[in-house]
């Protein structure tokens, strides 16, 4: 019977590897802010809070994006091999048609019954096997066998029958949603149309009952025939958004395969500012920050008022040990960041911390806060407000802040460490010392 149970258990394809925390996380201002405001309206179609739902940005190099949650979390293989924005707000709308129609949570209630169903059949084969050979018949123990065989099979070919109903029910919303946002499906389409070509290329013959997904040429005809219906199938992705996506992608490729990556990418348009703003990145991560330099003022002249040259700029500053100019790219890009990201704020606070200048921490220590209660569960964040109450002498609350930020992170053990120095020095009875206190005592 236990091997029952364990087929049933194999169908954790159904758990999301974030679940089993195995996801590489990536973090950067300028990706999430235009992944959000594609999303934005997606969600509201599909009468989802976009204040309540996260996006996550995956280090993948695979197309590909999943639920959890109230998270939507997409690959950065998906992002950097879209061609356009409606591709990946195609995604986001299947997504959200997950979200919306509550599958997380059938998914699990199919999975507790497709458990019970394994373990009963279990039961069944071996009540029979015992039967025939209590009774010495050979045929009675072997249909008790087979039985104890088939139900693993049965089971997992009806939980996966009903994901494939998920994923079309998915679709057909995500149909709705961008209909009702008057965007195009075509994205849609070009997603499925390169999955249904690396299945085609793959040689592989599939049994449809063997998948979760639907087959790429069911779901394609059924996008098809959506899409025909639709008004908004020849609508385009706004110019000045699609130019945003390509700087996206030009980042991407830099971080995940340098100058090389960026040039295969954009070889039939190497001088586009996505194009060089790609070669920008990639000439600072291969250690010439002073030529990244140059190549990014140059694109700031083309485009003074992009806050994510402006935050690039500060980082390339900070390699350069050039912390004044530093600060002023990163204060320049905060005002120009109409999406008033709190990771551009938490930069901005590092800057000043690096600065080494009694006259910045306190300012350091305002970014940083404002940084860190917008986002409470940046790291980075706490480790550097904890290094700028450290420069300014408040080792108390330097180590209370790493006591909180190991907290968060699920650091326990640190966490207890450092709110135990902090509760030595924090005055009796102050909020600092109660917070102390507090983190000491959870768990005990």
């Amino acid at each position: 019977m236990a091997s029952v149970t364990a087929a049933v258990l194999s169908l954790a394809l159904a758990v999301p590897a974030y679940a089993q925390g195995r996801v590489a996380v990536v973090r950067d201002a300028e990706i999430e802010t235009l992944v959000k405001e594609y999303a934005a309206p997606v969600l509201n179609a599909a009468g989802l809070k976009a204040s309540r739902v996260q996006i996550v940005l995956v280090n993948d190099p695979s197309f590909n994006a999943f639920v959890d949650g109230q998270r939507i979390f997409i690959n950065t293989g998906a992002l950097s091999e879209s061609a356009v924005p409606n591709e990946i707000i195609g995604v986001i709308a299947h997504e959200a048609g997950h979200l919306a129609g509550g599958h997380q949570t059938r998914l699990r209630e199919q999975i507790a019954v497709a458990k019970t169903l394994a373990i009963v059949g279990g039961l069944l084969g071996a009540g029979a096997v015992a039967a025939g050979s209590i009774s010495g018949n050979d045929g009675g123990a072997e249909g008790g066998a087979a039985l104890m065989a088939a139900t693993p099979s049965l089971v997992q070919r009806n939980l996966l029958s009903y994901r494939r109903s998920e994923e079309m029910n998915a679709d057909q919303a995500a149909a709705r949603y961008l209909n009702a946002t008057g965007q195009s499906m075509q994205g849609m389409l070009t997603t499925f149309q390169r999955f249904s070509q690396s299945l085609s290329l793959s040689g592989v013959q599939v049994d449809p009952y063997q998948v979760s997904h639907p087959l790429p040429r069911e779901r394609i005809a059924l996008l098809e025939e959506l899409a025909r219906k639709s008004k908004f199938f020849n609508a385009k992705d706004p110019k000045s958004l699609n130019n945003r996506h390509q700087l996206m992608r030009a980042k991407i490729a830099a971080y995940s395969g340098g100058a090389a990556a960026v040039a295969r990418m954009f070889s039939q348009d190497r001088g586009s500012l996505a194009a060089r703003y790609g070669d920008a990145i990639a000439t600072d991560l291969s250690g010439n920050s002073s030529a990244a330099l140059k190549k990014l003022d140059a694109l700031i002249r083309e485009q003074p008022k992009n806050p994510y040259f402006h935050e690039f700029r500060g980082e390339v500053l900070i390699k350069l040990r050039k912390t004044d100019e530093a600060i002023k790219a990163f204060a320049r890009a905060i005002k120009l960041d109409r999406s008033k990201s709190p990771l551009i704020r938490a930069r901005h606070g590092f800057a000043l911390v690096a600065s080494g200048k009694q006259g910045n921490m306190k300012r350091a220590i305002e970014e940083l806060r404002v940084a860190i209660q917008a986002e409470p569960d940046n790291f980075s964040a706490y480790r550097h407000l904890s290094q700028a109450y450290g420069q300014s002498g408040d080792i108390a609350n330097a180590e209370l802040i790493m006591a909180e930020g190991n907290f968060r992170a699920g650091n326990t053990r640190d966490a207890k460490v450092f709110a135990a120095r902090a509760l030595q020095k924090l005055p009796k009875g102050s909020p600092g010392a109660i917070r102390a206190n507090d983190i000491l005592t959870i768990g005990k």
